[in-house]
């Protein structure tokens, strides 16, 4: 080999160790608090050298985020790393696009600080190909503390409790349920209440096994008649709302109550507002069971040594001590790693781990199907539009449930 070749290969191969990493990141945290908890991400990325490219899409549940993420793969240009979760992960995998991060996990030893069942939903064949942000709990009650104390009134821990609040709010002129009438809002709200009037086997049965006699059950009729009677508790301009509006409606004193996952106490705080004293939480009434939504990101296969080195880092940094107790502190949910002490997390994370800890025992806990961690698109689209046409209709539960065990009889 000459000398001039012997300089020209080192010159490559130097230039691929210490290529800049870079990360092009598509996410649909744009919220204040969300804002605030990925920007710890970009920061901690810097730290290490990095060069971070924000992609974010708006759009609550990530819908528009996925239709933008669809057209940049098509084109043969897929991001860096991208916000997924539950069977999206797999069925981006399935289509040959995801990059496999296993030599991370497998160094960082994942497998020993991550729960089980949460794993799973980062593996593609037994191979790691996602990286877990967080656990929130979607199943929360959350509430304007003055209000409540106002007018007598305890968190429900049933939904005939729930009722017999509203009914009293709407008495003395105040809306019970801010709601954001988007669908994804929609069927949040309808999975509590599966989850509370039948329980974790029914709620698993339903909308996890998409059990036909669970869909057209005497069970899931009382669903809808719940569903109809929380209609009569939303305001008149409900429709098209954001949900950080609607927490903010509770947050202003405009409305007393909003069901809404762990992301809504972000807001809260982002406010500077106070658990116990501005605001309390709790589980949506029912007896038991933990519906989870993990967010994660999901690494694309990328041309260049930067991008991918970017990678690399990038899922050390999401699963690492650090970013889980700064991130989650901001978004408001909780670790996803069982080694986080959660010494500086207020009573309501703590209320979650303890619980998610609880049901994981028992057996109940369980995944959001309104949340994209339990159904793929087409079983979760079929439900929801049957929802959601009955939450802004006169439609009868009879009818909603027979339109309900059709649609997904017709997706699978």
């Amino acid at each position: 080999m000459t000398a001039f070749a012997a300089l020209s290969a080192f010159a490559l191969t130097a230039g691929s160790a210490f290529a800049e990493p870079k990360a092009e990141v598509l996410h649909w945290w744009t919220s204040g608090g969300e804002a605030k908890a990925v920007a710890v991400l970009q920061q901690e990325f810097a730290q290490r050298g990095g060069t971070w490219t924000d992609m974010p899409v708006a759009g609550g549940g990530g819908d528009a985020a996925m239709s933008a993420l669809r057209a940049r793969v098509l084109s043969g240009n897929a991001p860096t790393a991208v916000q997924l979760k539950g069977p999206a992960i797999q069925e981006w995998y399935e289509e040959g696009v995801l990059a496999d991060i296993s030599d991370v996990a497998e160094e960082q030893h994942w497998a020993d600080v991550l729960p089980a069942r949460i794993a799973d939903h980062m593996k593609c064949d037994g191979h790691w190909c996602a990286a877990p942000v967080n656990v929130h709990r979607v199943n929360w009650v959350w509430a304007n503390k003055a209000i409540l104390d106002a007018n007598g009134i305890e968190m429900p821990k049933t939904w005939e409790e729930f009722n017999a609040a509203a009914e009293k709010l709407k008495a003395a002129g105040i809306t019970p349920l801010a709601h954001g009438g988007q669908a994804w809002q929609d069927a949040t709200v309808f999975e509590t209440v599966v989850l509370g009037l039948g329980g974790p086997e029914f709620y698993h049965k339903a909308l996890v096994e998409l059990d036909q006699d669970a869909l057209k059950s005497d069970t899931m009729k009382a669903v809808f008649d719940e569903m109809r009677t929380l209609r009569g508790y939303v305001d008149d301009n409900f429709s098209g709302r954001d949900w950080n509006l609607a927490t903010a409606m509770v947050m202003n004193g405009e409305a007393a109550f909003q069901i809404m996952g762990d992301w809504a106490k972000g807001e809260f705080l982002a406010a500077g507002k106070t658990p116990g004293a501005d605001f309390v939480c709790a589980p949506t009434p029912g007896d038991a069971g933990f519906l989870y939504n993990v967010d994660s990101f999901a690494m694309f296969k990328v041309d260049g040594a930067g991008k991918q080195e970017g990678q690399k880092i990038l899922a050390e940094l999401i699963v690492g001590p650090s970013f889980q107790e700064t991130f989650n502190l901001n978004k408001g949910s909780i670790p996803v790693r069982t080694d986080v002490s959660l010494d500086k997390f207020d009573d309501c994370a703590k209320m979650s781990a303890a619980d998610m800890k609880a049901d994981g025992e028992n057996g109940s806990l369980l995944p959001s199907y309104a949340h994209g961690m339990a159904l793929r698109g087409a079983q979760a689209g079929a439900i929801t539009d049957v929802v959601t046409a009955h939450f802004n209709s006169d439609m009868s539960s009879e009818e909603a449930v027979q339109q309900l065990a059709t649609a997904v009889a017709n997706s699978m």
